[in-house]
């Protein structure tokens, strides 16, 4: 039996589950704002120096679809519209590798406004005796 050109191509070994697509978004056109560290960290956890830009490329999808989805969770929280530092941390709360770090992460960030601080006040007072 010949193939009628107007009908499309059957393949009989491909099953296509019902109701399920695979969509995968692409962001050919977008800017890569986070290449350069991912390859740093993925080269840390044991990957290549180099890496596959595809990889790259994809975990860099991933990255920004979770901050993405955790800033529009975010914003439905708490004060509407706005992004807080207590809605992240409410977010993560169950999470106790992601609480930990954000935790951490915001410790250290008062420990660095205290050390930039007390730099400034001894760098002024130094200033100060100079012109006196």
């Amino acid at each position: 039996m010949a193939a009628n050109s107007d009908e499309p191509f059957e393949n009989p070994d491909f099953d296509e589950e019902d109701g399920e697509e695979q969509f995968v978004p692409t962001n050919a056109g977008r800017k890569r704002l986070f290449s350069k560290e991912l390859r740093c960290m993925m080269y840390g956890f044991g990957d290549d120096k180099n890496p596959y830009t595809e990889s790259v490329d994809l975990l860099e999808d991933l990255v920004i679809e979770f901050i993405t989805e955790m800033t529009h969770r975010a914003m439905e929280i708490g004060r509407t519209g706005r992004v807080q530092v207590e809605d992240i941390i409410f977010l993560v709360r169950k999470d106790p590798r992601k609480y930990a770090r954000v935790k951490d992460l915001l410790t250290m960030n008062e420990e660095l406004k205290k050390a930039r601080k007390a730099f400034d006040e001894i760098k002024y007072v130094g200033s100060e005796a100079k012109i006196k």
